[in-house]
């Protein structure tokens, strides 16, 4: 195959590489670049839900993920001071998915093993310490410039698809709006060195614990338990890191009546946005370049899975049997509405929940759950709608 046929991308996270992966194993030349010296040890995803299980199983990723995450069948919702509402079991679509489960792993374990099988492609190549500055297009060519060892260098391509992230050069060059807003508080990450179920005996290892002064979402990774906590508005990003702002509140949720051992924080700005379109000529977006969430639901990452395995497979239909490139105003319908109806509605919805401030109003929420969990086919919908299994039903009807 020709180099003309190309495919360059920006970013090397858990959506560049997916696209890579798809491509790569079409016989499409497929160059990836990344800012980084090294692939990033991104610790913010963590969840990969059903459907995206299905997608990685194409590799053999999801055996892999398996070895090296932890099977998360339940999830809970708590209430701050009451404990347990209601808990819920992916057994009940075990008939819909062979995955009935999250698997909790680091997104930086996807890409390592993406980057370790994209090396057995001769025309595959990753490009590190490749900051991408920007895209433009002619007719017949995408071009991508970038900065590497201090000078400014050009590639050509076939197509160029930024999975360069919210603030993607990918995007601002081919001057795609992307609408929306940035919530007023910083969200916090702490990651614990210590066994929660050991001071919380019924905590699951996914719960969403609702209050409206300060929620929080405590999830158990493979070799810690993440937990998430908004900040006030307009409060210190470097206070709200500090150990004097982290470690009542640690302590108060895990029940420690000692400091808690944290071996990782961070904290980050949480935006609401859709681009206006995922595709613009031979420029191509996906994931957060595309989208953007907060992280209630963990979907984020695998809203941007789901992009990159339904813009890649398009690509291969366009570049290996000729189809026309219309296609990819289709991959803009499928995509965008996904984000917006499904995405967006549902996390706007888990934050508006959990943080309720009319104790009426919370207190018929919390009877309505409890009745949903009662309810097996009201149960049942809860978690097709919360592990992305109707979002993908969705996208696929959207023609």
């Amino acid at each position: 195959m020709s180099d003309n046929k190309r495919v360059i991308i920006a970013g090397a996270g858990p959506v560049g590489c997916c696209a890579a992966l798809i491509l790569a194993e079409a016989g499409i030349p497929v160059t990836m670049l990344e800012a980084a010296d090294t692939l990033p040890q991104d610790m913010r995803a963590s969840t990969f839900h059903p459907p995206t299980l299905e997608l990685l199983d194409r590799f053999g990723i999801t055996a892999r993920l398996k070895d090296v995450g932890l099977i998360t069948p339940q999830f809970q919702l708590r209430d701050r001071y009451e404990g347990l509402i209601a808990e819920f079991d992916l057994i009940d679509v075990a008939d819909l998915t062979p995955h009935p489960y999250r698997i909790q792993a680091e997104q930086f374990k996807l890409t390592g093993i993406a980057v370790e099988m994209l090396k057995k492609y001769p025309h595959a190549q990753v490009i590190f310490g490749a900051k991408v500055t920007g895209a433009s297009q002619t007719a017949d060519h995408a071009e991508i410039t970038y900065e590497q060892d201090g000078e400014a260098r050009t590639m050509r391509g076939a197509y160029v698809i930024g999975c360069d992230g919210s603030r993607s050069a990918v995007r601002q060059s081919a001057n795609i709006e992307f609408p929306g807003f940035t919530f007023p508080e910083l969200f916090v990450t702490a990651s614990l060195d210590e066994d929660v179920q050991a001071t919380v005996p019924d905590m699951g290892h996914v719960c969403y614990i609702y209050d409206p002064e300060e929620w929080c979402a405590i999830i158990h990774a493979p070799n810690m338990w993440r937990i998430l906590i908004p900040t006030k508005p307009n409060a210190d990003r470097d206070y709200v890191i500090s150990d004097e702002y982290l470690f009542p509140r640690v302590k108060f949720f895990a029940k420690l009546d000692h400091d808690p051992k944290l071996v990782h924080r961070t904290r980050y700005d949480v935006h609401q946005r859709v681009a206006d379109t995922y595709n613009k000529g031979r420029i191509l977006i996906a994931g957060d370049a595309a989208h953007l969430n907060n992280p209630l639901g963990g979907m984020g990452m695998n809203g941007g899975i789901q992009d990159a395995y339904n813009l890649a497979d398009k690509l291969v239909t366009i570049l290996n049997e000729g189809a026309d490139e219309k296609l990819l105003d289709r991959y803009t319908r499928q995509r965008r509405e996904i984000a917006v109806e499904y995405v967006h509605a549902q996390t706007g919805r888990n934050k508006k929940m959990m943080e309720e401030r009319d104790p009426e109003v919370r207190r018929k929420n919390y009877d309505e759950l409890r009745a949903i969990a009662a309810d097996p086919k009201r149960r049942r919908e809860l978690i097709r709608q919360t592990t992305m299994i109707n979002a993908m039903e969705r996208a696929e009807a959207i023609e």
